[in-house]
This record gives C-alpha cells, structure tokens and sequence, in this order.
C-alpha cells in the first residue's frame, strides 16, 4: 500500500513538473509593408544632449561614477554647522538652502 501511494506521488509530481515548464507560445504577426516616400521625410528623434564629463565615461556617455574626476564634493552649508559637519536646522539660512531648488539629477 506505501509503494503504490508512493508511485502514485511520484508520478504525480512528474506530470505537473511537465505541465509547469512549458515555453509560452508565440503567434506571428501579419508583417508590415514599409513604404517610401520622397515628399515625406521623417525628421530622426532628438536625443537630449549629455554634458561632458570630466573623467572615463561609460558606453552609454554617462559619466562614470566610480572615479574621482566625475565626483562633485557637496557644497558647504550656508549657515552653521554641527559638530559632525551636517547644516544646523535651528538656523534660517540653513532652512532656505535645504528648501531651495536644485537642478534635476542627470539620469
């Protein structure tokens, strides 16, 4: 009786096994006609300009973070600061800085 229950499991477990692992299937799509026209030139997508880095850049043109040339230090607090070089809040000027607004992040 625990044999067959056991052969009953195992073949069970083969079969949802094979079920599980199946590749998804595609269908083609109808194939597009690419016509052209001489009247009609499409102008090329415009590609934002990438600011050029001081150090190695990667393939994609971006600066490469790992070296020091691409690093920026951060800007000294305006105002004053505590004992572990962070701005001190309590102050106005500092305030001013933390809600002021900086320019986008390069992506």
């Amino acid at each position: 009786m625990n044999s067959r229950f056991t052969l009953f499991c195992t073949a069970l477990l083969f079969a949802l096994m094979s079920v599980a692992q199946t590749p998804a299937t595609t269908t083609s799509s109808p194939k597009k006609v690419k016509t052209t026209s001489t009247s009609a030139q499409t102008a090329p997508a415009k590609v934002p300009a990438v600011q050029p880095a001081a150090g190695p850049t990667k393939k994609d043109g971006t600066p490469d973070m790992r070296y020091k040339a691409n690093k920026q230090a951060p800007a000294p607090a305006p105002g004053p600061t505590k004992k572990d070089g962070t701005p001190d809040m309590r102050y106005k000027a500092n305030k001013q800085a933390a809600t002021a607004p900086t320019a986008a992040p390069v992506k």
